[in-house]
């Protein structure tokens, strides 16, 4: 079976799931509130999440993996750090109609789609960019600026790796963010940060190097404490049992004996003991938060949808091939609770 068409059968295959009870007790919450129910539908790139915390609608495009490669004079001395990536994507097939497509059209197709249809925001969730490309990332602002939606960006692993360039991981993700990605993140915190969008929190944070640092989980954590919604947007996936070591951050699994890609992307091989305590850490938060209601990723270029510990992660298929999330926070209002015999 060609890949597109598993792609969209087994989108197909998730549509109209309904997930359990999520309960909200943190203390900012008074003790005589229920908890607050979400449920969800998935069909193909429609993502509805329907929840009676949610107050008033809120659309989101959800884009990822776009690996963008256009470059200009101004790439020529890292041409040997870029050059697999800039030929990696430069043509692709479309992941509906099957024709010939390229990143810089699946963008502005997706983009102009943003604006048709009055999205809220526009999510940014990693490996927009193949390689740090000065070019493409002036491009990518003028764009988003001229489309004139309020947009999130966090960094996955391809947006700020040089392949072949010598220094840890963490070392050249802060590099390169600082020298060509910062003006993507409009004056937040690039490792982490928070969105209040019509009453849910949505949290950025970077985990694009599969691991997870202490100022990170001590955010998150004093997040969620706000009692809030919250929606966390990563770009690696969280750890889902029985799904391929892609679904990295917090994976038991992840360390140098199970990095597949290290030759290929010439860069330094995940840690032999594995992730440390604070990803795990992190990873336990978050399932444990009964605010969060659940996590948007991309990275593995599939599309998918787990249920972990009752919480629903939804990963986009690449925006490469012209795929995106459309996303709707609906309320749940009595013609909803009597259609679907919600008590």
């Amino acid at each position: 079976m060609k890949r597109r068409s598993f792609i969209k059968e087994s989108t197909t295959v998730f549509t109209g799931i309904g997930l359990s009870t999520v309960s909200c007790t943190q203390e900012q919450i008074k003790k005589d509130e229920r908890p607050f129910q979400v449920y969800v539908t998935m069909d193909e790139e429609k993502v509805s999440f329907y929840s009676e915390v949610v107050k008033e609608k809120i659309k989101i495009i959800h884009i990822v993996d776009t690996h963008l490669y256009m470059d200009d004079d101004r790439g020529i001395p890292f041409q040997n750090y870029s050059n697999r990536m800039a030929k990696a994507y430069n043509q692709t097939t479309h992941f509906k109609t099957g024709e010939k497509t390229n990143p810089k059209k699946s963008f502005k197709e997706t983009i102009a789609f943003a604006k048709k249809v009055n999205a809220d925001v526009i999510t940014l969730i990693g490996d927009i960019f193949s390689f740090p490309s000065e070019l493409a990332i002036e491009w990518v602002v003028s764009e988003l600026d001229a489309i004139g939606i309020p947009y999130i960006y966090s960094a996955g692993n391809h947006d700020w790796h040089y392949e072949g360039m010598k220094g840890s991981l963490t070392t050249l993700r802060d590099t390169w963010i600082e020298k060509r990605l910062m003006p993507l993140y409009q004056g937040k915190n690039p490792l982490m940060a928070a969105y209040d969008i019509k009453g849910i929190r949505f949290l950025a944070i970077d985990n694009s190097t599969y691991e997870i640092n202490d100022e990170q989980l001590t955010f998150f954590s004093e997040q969620v404490a706000s009692g809030l919604p919250v929606v966390l947007l990563v770009h690696i996936p969280m750890y889902a049992p029985g799904k391929r070591i892609s679904f990295g951050c917090g994976n038991p699994n992840w360390g140098g004996k199970t990095d597949p890609n290290f030759e290929l992307e010439r860069r330094p091989k995940w840690p032999e003991k594995g992730h440390t305590k604070t990803t795990f850490e992190f990873y336990k938060k978050v399932f444990d938060s009964s605010n969060v209601m659940g996590i948007f990723a991309g990275h593995i270029h599939q599309s998918s949808i787990e249920i972990i510990k009752g919480k629903p992660q939804i990963v986009s298929d690449d925006n490469a091939h012209g795929a995106y999330l459309d996303i709707d926070f609906m309320p749940i209002d009595e013609n909803y609770k009597k259609k679907n015999m919600i008590l």
